[in-house]
């Protein structure tokens, strides 16, 4: 099955190389009209003040305000609307509308694309990836070195429990704001990156309040075909610099329809599940009281394989209300030798999208080649072992333990609660013999 993507003419460019000069003559500062204190005085970007919630049902309800209607559509006129803009500019590396994309046959419904220019124009990664936490270094390349044409707007909460939008707000130096901005070497339409307070200059790591906008942007949205991802250091994030990915497909992700087995719910409300008959082990959290009460488990959990040097991706899917976990080694067994040839052949680097069904492939070969079988052997690589999951699992658990219900039957061991369903980690040891996609590795 093809998939169909919106798209617009488009000049394609090379406007974000290092050497890109273009545009200084009108530029104050330094000359490249960028991110930093030389540059911004006096500028200005549009500004989307969005409205705390205080449910996950994705009401937009706020504490002493009614429901009113947004200014300016949030995903369609904004935030696609503004994505469109830039590629028309040609702020882009290459234009993605131009990628082939398939469902590849299957039960899983795995997709894939073909990005030939991708991995030849795409920014290297310029640290280790075998510590998960490293400290900001402000001469490797980060957010604030680019133009100030690539940031679409400001994402602020609002100061008085509704949504505004100012088309042409002051940047508030003080405050560090967060921005939203395109992602120069998309993966698909609307590409676009979240980064929370550029200006406080902060490494690749989850905290509460970073994850919280996060959770917001998606219930912004309102969309389930736009989605957000996380990659930690180790885990094939390429920029030291704190950032969540988003883009627009309108498919469902295969990860999305994988049967879940219950573990436990937390005081909170907040439901957290194994991931069943899928390549991948991993969580899966939804629900609460409250979008901070999901947020925090979810970001605790983050901060708990952060601390513990476990490199992970996460993926906040339907609207904010589900949010899937993955601990992963796949770098790890590169750096050991433990990863086929084959494998490493491909050159795909599975981080989020990857993990959860978007195969984002590099030779056509491959994009002609694609099975289920072929994307399953390569996702069975990324996945923990059952023990080492398990383990990482009794980790996350006495990490958050302060707000699992003791009187529902949870233990000290909460690994030991499920409901009907099969635990996953047998399941797909299981499949990974019966599985008619399977190759076995």
């Amino acid at each position: 099955m093809m998939l169909r993507i919106k798209r617009v003419p488009t000049v394609v460019s090379n406007f974000q190389k290092e050497e890109a000069e273009e545009d200084s003559r009108h530029a104050g500062g330094c000359g490249r009209n960028c991110f930093r204190s030389c540059c911004l005085p006096g500028a200005k970007l549009p500004l989307y003040a969005f409205k705390k919630m205080n449910k996950t049902e994705g009401e937009k309800k706020s504490v002493g305000s009614e429901n009113r209607e947004s200014p300016v559509a949030f995903l369609d006129s904004l935030l696609l609307g503004e994505w469109e803009d830039r590629m028309q500019r040609g702020l882009f590396r290459y234009d993605v509308t131009a990628c082939e994309t398939k469902v590849i046959p299957g039960q899983c419904g795995f997709i894939a694309q073909l990005n030939e220019g991708r991995h030849l124009k795409k920014r290297p990664t310029e640290f280790r990836v075998d510590k998960v936490s490293q400290p900001f270094d402000e001469n490797k390349f980060n957010f604030t070195k680019v133009g100030q044409e690539e940031v679409l707007f400001q994402f602020e909460p609002s100061t008085d429990n509704d949504v505004q939008f100012f088309p042409n707000a002051p940047i508030n130096i003080e405050n560090s704001p967060s921005v939203v901005a395109i992602n120069v070497s998309p993966i698909e339409y609307g590409h676009i990156l979240l980064i929370p307070r550029i200006l406080g200059c902060l490494p690749q790591r989850i905290d509460r309040d970073s994850f919280l906008l996060a959770l917001y942007m998606a219930a912004e949205a309102g969309s389930p075909y736009f989605r957000l991802g996380y990659n930690s250091l180790g885990a094939f994030a390429t920029i030291n610099h704190l950032h969540f990915q988003a883009y627009y497909l309108a498919v469902p992700f295969p990860i999305e329809r994988a049967p879940t087995g219950k573990i436990t719910t937390t005081i909170g409300g907040v439901k957290i599940c194994d991931i069943l008959n899928y390549p991948v082990r991993g969580l899966v959290f939804e629900g609460g009281n409250t979008l901070e009460e999901l947020s925090n488990v979810v970001s605790d959990s983050c901060i708990c394989l952060q601390d513990n040097n476990i490199p992970y991706n996460v993926l906040i899917a339907d609207s904010g209300k589900r949010i899937f976990l993955f601990p992963q080694c796949y770098a790890e067994k590169q750096a050991l030798g433990e990863v086929s040839s084959e494998l490493l052949d491909t050159q795909v680097n599975p981080a989020v999208w990857e993990i959860s069904g978007h195969m984002v492939l590099k030779r056509k070969e491959d994009y002609e080649e694609a099975s289920e079988e072929n994307a399953w052997r390569l996702l069975a690589e990324v996945s923990l072992s059952e023990e080492r999951f398990h383990e990482v699992k009794e980790l996350l658990f006495e990490a958050i333990s302060c707000s699992i219900e003791e009187d529902n039957g949870v233990t000290q061991n909460l690994l030991d609660e499920s409901d009907a369903c099969p635990q996953s980690l047998e399941d797909v040891d299981a499949l990974k013999g019966s599985h008619p996609g399977i190759v076995s590795v």
